[in-house]
């Protein structure tokens, strides 16, 4: 990147802090403050271990330095500008969990365009969402568009600020379905045997959440696919699995037909056929419900994580925090460009040009010297594909 270029991002960043109320995090003079300066070279520098106390006002901070990227602590720390971790003395720390679409695996790199890795990654978020809210029910989190590739979650929850990295990793597996067994999911009662008829076991999935509710989920749509079919089609469909026959087809297909009810329930003893069938969608449904967040972040207890509110140097796109009720309509290659890049076009000499999807519209860029609309410029600026154009 040029220094007319960087100057030029560094002048524009400047003006949209100073046209911006960032809300810092809660105990904010309790986390540890870092940021990375628009410097020469490939290489970005670091600059950490500071306290909200030492940078001052936040708002006038972020104008002074108009960094190209800010950070701040999941740790809450008695001394935060201490410049080792033990001397910062770790008190707590909140559960941050990171969605990144390089990483999905629904993701083709190359293929996918930038507003599709969105997408699919806002699906992951909707997940991750699902396992928090209702498995784990936890209240006080914070959803962020990361303003590049992701989101972000912060649970403040005061019953996980405490947790030592082994006990967040257990979360991390969870909501990953690392490890998940389909026996543990099972509960079994004794049922007593009417007149002379010796007690039978009765094995339940357990429907009602976690786990158990999305692999039923699963199974009963495919349950309901097969009542759907002829029968010459159902049968052929079951044999499709390893294991299964003509004759534990045949068992499967009636007990779909004549128990639906018991299938719903979760009653897995129907025939064992159902109960082998079952367990085969334990893998289907992790590899459909999980969420693939990136362990090293929610196992991090002194990670830093960008400030919402602040410009992402990447992209030039804000990081914005969401409610989770404007999360559905929320497109960030819309919501998420600056007010402060729009309205107007400026020169650029672009050096990687392609399909461009922001701001609502679709632009087609040749490489070259042309005009484009601001946060189109800045977007190519960011990422490297433009350099600015003298005036």
């Amino acid at each position: 990147m040029e220094e007319r270029t960087r100057a030029y991002l560094r002048g524009r960043f400047r003006d949209h802090y100073r046209r911006t109320e960032i809300t810092p995090p809660p105990a904010a003079n309790e986390r540890e403050w870092g940021f990375i300066p628009w410097t020469e070279g490939p290489d970005t520098t670091m600059v950490r271990h500071r306290s909200l106390l030492e940078l001052g006002n936040l708002s006038e901070f972020l104008v002074r330095k108009r960094p190209r990227h800010v950070y701040f602590s999941a740790g809450r720390f008695r001394d935060p500008g201490a410049g080792s971790m033990n001397e910062k003395e770790w008190q707590s720390a909140d559960l941050v969990f990171d969605l990144d679409a390089d990483h999905l695996p629904t993701v083709t790199l190359g293929e996918d365009s930038y507003a599709e890795m969105l997408s699919k990654c806002k699906d992951a978020l909707l997940r991750l969402l699902d396992f928090l809210e209702d498995d784990f029910a936890f209240e006080d989190t914070e959803i962020v568009f990361s303003g590049g590739r992701g989101y972000h979650v912060h649970v403040r929850d005061e019953n996980v600020r405490d947790l030592e990295r082994e006990h967040r990793r257990e979360i991390v597996d969870y909501v990953r379905g690392i490890g998940l067994e389909f026996e543990e999911l099972i509960e079994t009662e004794t049922v007593a045997g009417l007149g002379r008829k010796t007690p039978t076991e009765r094995r339940t999935l357990r429907v009602e959440g976690g786990w158990g509710r999305r692999i039923h989920r699963h199974f009963m749509d495919f349950v309901d696919e097969l009542l759907a079919m002829e029968e010459s089609a159902a049968l052929e469909r079951l044999q499709e699995f390893d294991g299964i026959g003509e004759g534990k087809a045949k068992a499967t297909l009636n007990a779909a037909r004549n128990n639906r009810e018991g299938l719903e329930a979760g009653n897995v003893t129907v025939h064992t056929a159902v109960a082998q069938l079952a367990e085969r969608f334990a893998e289907k449904a992790v590899k459909r419900d999980n969420a693939p967040i990136d362990e090293p972040v929610t196992t991090d207890t002194n990670r830093l994580i960008r400030l919402p509110g602040s410009l992402h140097g990447g992209s030039g796109l804000e990081t914005v925090r969401l409610g989770r009720d404007e999360l559905e309509d929320f497109d960030p290659l819309v919501d998420a460009v600056p007010d402060t890049f729009r309205g107007q076009e400026i020169a650029v000499d672009v050096t990687d040009g392609g399909e461009v999807e922001l701001g609502g519209d679709s632009f087609t860029v040749p490489d070259g010297d042309q005009s484009l609309p601001e946060y189109v410029a800045v977007f190519l600026m960011t990422r490297g594909r433009a350099e600015k154009e003298k005036e």
